[in-house]
This record gives structure tokens, sequence and C-alpha cells, in this order.
């Protein structure tokens, strides 16, 4: 059997859906799954352990018809037996009626409803991980939705184990710090960035009730500007550049801690099992991360995120 998913989104949209992919592999053992997601989430899918390729397809691009063709041949090539689909264009349904493929999962709430064979009832004021689970129903999958967890390749432990050495880090072990999301919220006008002199006030507390605790400050290109910020008001940290998603969540797994706001690597705290207190802005808590006391969504009051306050955070880390 063949199956395949078609995931819009970044990467954390693509983590979230992992359960999903790892459901329906459990389900169908036999069955080869493969994806089709937006280029730039492609690398999410190194420590994705039940799917067998990875196409791309950008879906927010203007595609013209030849784009949309290109697709098309792709997907008949491959002779899928089924498919679900985990966005509400109604392009992607008509493109999946277009296919022949017999059996067409997707939500009802889309606009591509009518393309599909089996529609599933849209549930949005849940865990977004439960949510996309939903999709299952369509194939008579009524399991609840196992914890979101990832495959870790081998190399990209060794790179941690590596790195951990470098900061000095293997005897105390360290709390992981990501600073802010990147830019492309704050183009989309989502505020998921919290103030330099906030996290200072954090970080000094912390030094303070635990000066041989080490804390590491972590982010990628377009997060520079403001990790530099935060290290130019805090000159202890330590600082880590993982390459690749593998690698970052191989450094997440030997944290003790991890501070973030709502970020592709909150997504990969909670797949490692590593304590997580994470800020809301705009964005819900609830929805972004599992009812888990290991996991913990500061959300603001007025939904602005620099409107939390540090001590609500404290309060958070030095609970019991």
């Amino acid at each position: 059997m063949r199956i395949l998913a078609l995931v819009p989104g970044g990467i954390g949209d693509q983590l979230l859906f992992f359960p999903t992919l790892d459901d329906l592999q459990a389900n169908y053992p036999k069955a080869q799954i493969d994806v089709i997601v937006e280029p730039q989430a492609k690398g999410a899918y190194r420590v994705c352990k039940s799917v067998h390729e990875v196409l791309t397809f950008d879906y927010k691009d203007r595609n013209g018809l030849a784009d949309f063709g290109n697709l098309l041949g792709i997907v008949r090539d491959r002779e899928y037996d089924a498919a679900l689909a985990v966005g509400g264009r109604g392009s992607v349904g008509l493109l999946l009626w277009m296919t022949g493929i017999p059996i067409r999962v997707g939500f009802a709430a889309s606009t591509g409803k009518l393309f599909f064979t089996n529609p599933v009832p849209l549930k949005t004021d849940q865990y977004a991980a439960y949510m996309y689970h939903d999709l299952l129903k369509g194939f008579s999958i009524n399991t609840p939705c196992p914890p979101l967890t990832i495959n870790v390749p081998k190399s990209d432990l060794d790179w941690a184990k590596s790195e951990q050495q470098r900061l000095g880090t293997t005897e105390t072990g360290y709390i992981m710090i990501h600073s802010g999301s990147s830019q492309l919220p704050q183009a989309k006008g989502i505020d998921k960035v919290y103030p330099p002199h906030k996290w200072q006030q954090i970080i000094e507390d912390i030094h303070q009730k635990q000066p041989t605790m080490p804390l590491v400050l972590f982010g990628g290109a377009q997060d520079a500007e403001l990790a530099t910020a935060i290290r130019q008001v805090c000159p202890d940290l330590k600082v880590t550049l993982p390459p690749d998603i593998g690698k970052l969540a191989a450094m997440l797994a030997g944290a003790n801690l991890m501070l973030c706001t709502d970020s592709p690597a909150m997504h990969l705290a909670v797949a490692v099992g590593t304590y997580t207190v994470a800020l809301f802005g705009p964005t819900e808590a609830k929805k972004l991360l599992p009812p888990d006391e290991r996991y913990i969504g500061i959300q603001s009051s007025t939904r602005w995120i620099a409107d939390i306050k540090p001590e609500e955070v404290l309060k958070q880390i030095w609970r019991g």
C-alpha cells in the first residue's frame, strides 16, 4: 500500500503531524508513506521515523497550471492507494481528485471537501497534534493520538556529545534558551519575540540561584540580531549553532530545561521529553503544547509576548 500526505506549513507544522504519520504506519506496517511539503520544511523529516520519501511543492506560491501539472504527473506516476490532506485549500482537494487516488481524506471544513471520499470533522479547539490525528478517522483508525516522538540520527547524537564537551556542560547539565522565533512570523505581524532586557532578568536570576548551571543560547541565522542583543546584556551565556534539526534535537535532549517562545524548537523539546517553559503571545499555548505538566505555556493576557513579566517565567522555573 502506498499512502501520500500533503502537509503545507513550516517545520513546526510538520513536527506536529509526526504522531499522525507514526500511528498511520503502526496501523499499516507494510505501507510506504510519502509526504509533499513546502521546500523550507523538508529538513524536519531528518528526524521522522515513518516517511519513505519527501517531495516538495510550494503551496503558498502563485503556482500556474504548469506547476500543478508537474505535481499531478509526479503523484500519478507513483500510483498511491490513499491520500490525506492537512490544508484547507480547494486546489489541494482538486489535485487529489484529479490524481484518481481512490481514498482521499481531508477535513470537512476545507474548501476542497467535495473532492474527498472520506471527509473528517475539523476540531480546532485542541492540541494541534490531536487535531491532525483526527484525519485518521477517515481510515477507520480511532486510537488515541500517540505522543510526539522523533528519531535522531546517531551522527547527530555524536555531534551533540562533542558540542557539550566544547561548551563544558558534560558534568553539570545545562539550560537551553531560544530567544525568539524567525523573521518570518515578524514579517507577518505575529509577535513571537521576547525582549532582551527581560531575558536578562531571567538569566541573572538563574545565575544567582544556580551559579554552576550553564545557560546555552541558540538560534539560526534569522535570529542572529536578537541573539546578539541578548549576549550583549548577558555576556556569560554560552552559544551553540546546530546546523540542522537533528543536531538541535540532540542538544535539546541533553538539556535540563528549555526556555523558549513558540517555535519549532519548542516542539523538538517536547519530542525529546525535555522540561519546557514556553512563552506565548498571539498564539494559543493549549493548541501548541500537549496537556502534560512537563510542558508549561505562559500565555500573555494581552496577547503581546513582551507583556509577560519575568517574574511569571521565574515562578514556573522554580516551582516545586
